[in-house]
């Protein structure tokens, strides 16, 4: 049987072969462009319909419509601590500002978290005269401790 990971470097070979984008994937699933690019990295289970659609336009083979399948393991790290560059400084960011979060999130809401289930997540570039910014949008559903 073929891994999530396996699968998932399939894709990226077939999506840079065909010249695709992970925008022209999602809107052939008419699906959110995050929710799509992380399921076809491995991070969330598709439908069988959107597997098989997927696996067409990639040209991509039944154990690959199987991993896109299957439940994931989530967490996609490698290494406790990223390397990559651009997944490191999201680290950072929360190494610096995750406290900081946390303190105004209980300030705001109560005794509680930011769900990850019950989540969007959009990424923006915007213009700027100082150059271009990364807008990273986290919505998650707050979810309260409930004790007893």
């Amino acid at each position: 049987m073929t891994t999530k990971r396996e699968t998932a470097a399939a894709v990226l070979a077939a999506k840079a072969r065909l010249g695709l984008t992970w925008q022209q994937l999602a809107d052939t699933l008419d699906a959110p462009l995050a929710w799509v690019t992380s399921a076809l990295l491995g991070q969330h289970p598709m439908s069988v319909e959107q597997a098989e659609t997927v696996a067409q336009i990639l040209e991509l083979g039944p154990e690959d419509v199987a991993a896109l399948v299957a439940q994931p393991t989530r967490g996609a790290l490698d290494t406790p601590v990223p390397t990559d560059p651009t997944i490191y400084r999201f680290y950072e960011v929360l190494q610096v500002y995750g406290p900081t979060i946390k303190e105004l999130i209980h300030e705001k809401f109560g005794d509680g978290i930011m769900s990850a289930i019950n989540f969007k997540i959009d990424v923006d570039r915007r213009e700027d005269p100082g150059g271009e910014r990364v807008v990273v949008t986290l919505d998650g559903k707050f979810l309260k401790y409930q004790w007893g």
